[in-house]
């Protein structure tokens, strides 16, 4: 930028000199055409308007370069055409017709620094202006840029925190469960309970975090209704724990997906179903007509949440845990399989999301 302004003010400079050169000669010409005319005329060179223009002076200087008529305050050394002084350009032309003794015409430009003052002052406000304009931009698309690197640390410092949390939650309850040799129903389903939640949690992240996104997962022919039963069977001991009736109403119904992620899809539904529900719940699945219907009554989420729900990190309520991957795995699910996906919810009285083939 500073290039820039350089530049200009030199090319700028230079045209103001071309300008004031210019119109200095026309100057003269005239100024000749008057002295000669007054001296055909025989009329003193004193009785003639030899120059009407504010941006110059005018002096006549003879042979002996003494000077004869102007307003000139100081003799000029006449050695030169053209002299620059603090303040004035000074253009010197010689007259050889020589009339009234008159050898050499001098005009003293006034105006040319003050224009190059004014433009020097000009393009150091504009400088000023962008280079302000351009820091405070700087400022704050840095701002802006770094403010999602910043939300993202913390984001990540606290998955590794909740990720700690949940995973040592399940892992404590096993070792507490385990520490007696003489081991009773109920700590046996506490164990299988919390073994199952370490392994939904493992299965989350692995999905997200590990997976080989290069290796292709093929689809294949699946009976959702088995498979759903199996799953359904996987967390009977979450579903015991929190004494949750489930009613399933699965007719035959077949779909062309990846086996895992079904299963990961599913889970996620369910999982979801018995953790946020209340003590002694119920939830009922309904697979029939290409759609699945899995409808708890737990808390519910509250309307304005609705939009955020598949978003990476949402979380329900903080009481439940978790690390709001669920739903943002369903989401993707549906989306890779073209299956709509459709929720309903209010608050206190439970959820159901609806699954569409």
């Amino acid at each position: 930028m500073s290039v820039l302004a350089f530049s200009y003010y030199e090319n700028k400079k230079e045209l103001y000199f071309n300008v004031s050169k210019t119109n200095a000669m026309n100057m003269i010409r005239d100024i000749k055409t008057k002295i000669s005319f007054s001296h055909k005329n025989k009329t003193s060179i004193k009785d003639i308007n030899l120059l009407n223009s504010k941006e110059f002076s005018i002096s006549l200087y003879n042979a002996k370069k003494e000077k004869i008529f102007g307003n000139f305050e100081k003799n000029i050394a006449l050695s030169e055409n053209l002299i620059f002084q603090k303040e004035h350009i000074i253009f010197i032309n010689d007259y050889a017709l020589e009339h009234f003794s008159i050898k050499y015409i001098l005009l003293k430009e006034n105006t040319y620094f003050k224009k190059v003052s004014v433009l020097k002052l000009k393009i150091i406000l504009l400088f000023l202006i962008i280079y302000s304009i351009t820091s405070v931009l700087i400022y704050f698309l840095i701002k802006r840029f770094l403010k999602p690197l910043k939300n993202e640390k913390i984001r990540l410092s606290n998955f590794v925190k909740d990720a700690t949390h949940e995973l040592n939650t399940p892992i404590t309850a096993i070792l507490m469960s385990s520490e007696n040799t003489d081991i009773s129903e109920k700590q046996i389903e506490r164990i299988r309970s919390s073994a199952t939640r370490a392994s939904e949690i493992y299965q989350d992240l692995s999905y997200i975090f590990l997976e080989n996104k290069s290796e292709k997962l093929f689809p294949e022919n699946l009976c959702l209704n088995e498979l759903i039963t199996e799953q359904l069977e996987y967390f009977q001991p979450l579903i015991k724990q929190k004494r949750i009736k489930i009613t399933s109403n699965l007719e035959h119904s077949c779909y062309s997906m990846n086996k895992n992620e079904f299963i990961r899809l599913i889970n996620n539904l369910i999982s979801n179903s018995i953790k946020y529900n209340k003590f002694a719940g119920s939830v009922i699945i309904t697979l029939k007509n290409n759609s699945l219907e899995i409808r708890d009554t737990g808390i519910g989420i509250e309307e304005e949440k609705l939009q955020d729900v598949f978003k990476r990190s949402f979380r329900g309520t903080m009481e439940e845990g978790g690390f709001g991957l669920g739903l943002s795995i369903v989401h993707l699910i549906c989306k890779k399989y073209d299956i709509k996906i459709e929720i309903n919810s209010q608050l206190k009285e439970g959820t159901s999301f609806t699954l569409f083939f």
